[in-house]
């Protein structure tokens, strides 16, 4: 890997500097509408005495937009590859399985409303908006963004914006049918209805989401799931603070009495930025609960190549662990 990162580094360095194409906006096919892009991460993880080298994400996306409608395509290898140490042995992991994340059309009826049918990130909270692993803050991803709600959605969906003083922002998620790729969801569904309300004014952003969804996984005597997700973000050119916390319940238990997270960034520089996320949770289905402390900093030599490195300090403290990534946009 350290061999790896400058060889490419210097690759996407020339290639950005190439008139006819920019680094991180994909590539125009001939006169079309159409353009292509994608992306890659790969990361290590240290644990204990155990390393992990891994090909996490290689995804192509095909996008564009004709009149009033636009549309996306996003097909990707998750896991593609890693190789684990773990004392004096070591083992390989393949997953060669192309997925489908994102398959969705939109149509603009007017400047207000939006209508959806596809495969989409479920559009609830904020974090779950950042599908990309070099658009995010840090390598992971908080574990409120995991066992909530789904990630995906499969289905239609409609937003109605007004934009006032400031943006308020009302959404719908409908979807009665099994997953486009169920294996790429964190809940094998076949029902998920939710609602979504924003308001947004100069740097500070509110969210409430709630909905319900039906697991179909067999065996599972709380199948039918509700949650409940209350998101905020304060934004500006150097800082921003973003919390979420939610909680998921059946209808006969609470299921995740909470699960959130705070989180501080600061902007050094353009290219250097450093954060700090407090996590903590309750799982009654697993009977686990933990607080997390993650410190992360982050270098961009260009805004769509994301050199990151982090730990994390688990309650529970075997699970303490260093995570390093480095992902591109191209």
């Amino acid at each position: 890997m350290q061999k790896i990162i400058p060889i490419l580094l210097l690759i996407l360095s020339l290639h950005a500097q190439e008139g006819s194409y920019e680094l991180g906006k994909g590539m125009q096919v001939a006169s079309l509408p159409f353009y292509i892009g994608g992306y890659f991460s790969v990361d290590y993880r240290n644990i204990g005495n155990e390393n992990r080298y891994r090909i996490d994400d290689l995804a192509v996306l095909g996008y564009g937009s004709y009149g009033k409608f636009s549309y996306m395509a996003e097909v990707e290898y998750k896991e593609f590859f890693s190789k684990t140490y773990k004392g004096d042995t070591s083992y390989i992991k393949r997953d060669t399985r192309l997925h489908a994340e994102r398959v969705y059309v939109d149509y603009n009826f007017g400047e207000n409303y939006v209508f959806r049918i596809g495969k989409y990130n479920s559009p609830i909270g904020f974090w779950n908006l950042l599908p990309v692993n070099v658009l995010r803050q840090t390598t992971s991803n908080p574990l409120s963004t995991d066992i909530i709600f789904p990630r995906f959605t499969t289905g239609t969906a409609v937003s109605y914006s007004s934009f006032d003083e400031g943006e308020f922002k009302i959404e719908l998620m409908l979807q009665n049918n099994k997953d486009l790729d169920d294996e790429y969801n964190n809940y094998k569904i076949d029902e998920h209805y939710g609602f979504g309300a924003l308001y947004e004014k100069d740097e500070y952003s509110v969210k409430l989401n709630g909905g319900y969804f039906h697991r179909i996984e067999r065996g599972l005597l709380q199948s039918k799931l509700y949650y409940l997700l209350l998101s905020a973000k304060y934004d500006t050119e150097k800082y921003q603070f973003l919390s979420e916390i939610g909680r998921q319940q059946s209808d006969t238990k609470t299921t995740t009495p909470y699960a959130g997270y705070v989180q501080g960034l600061y902007r050094f520089t353009e290219q250097h930025l450093g954060a700090i996320r407090l996590e903590s949770y309750d799982d009654n289905v697993n009977n686990k609960s933990e607080d997390i402390a993650i410190i992360s900093y982050t270098y961009r030599p260009y805004y769509p190549v994301a050199i990151k490195s982090e730990y994390q300090f688990h309650s529970i403290s075997e699970e303490n662990q260093f995570l390093f990534s480095f992902s591109v946009l191209f």
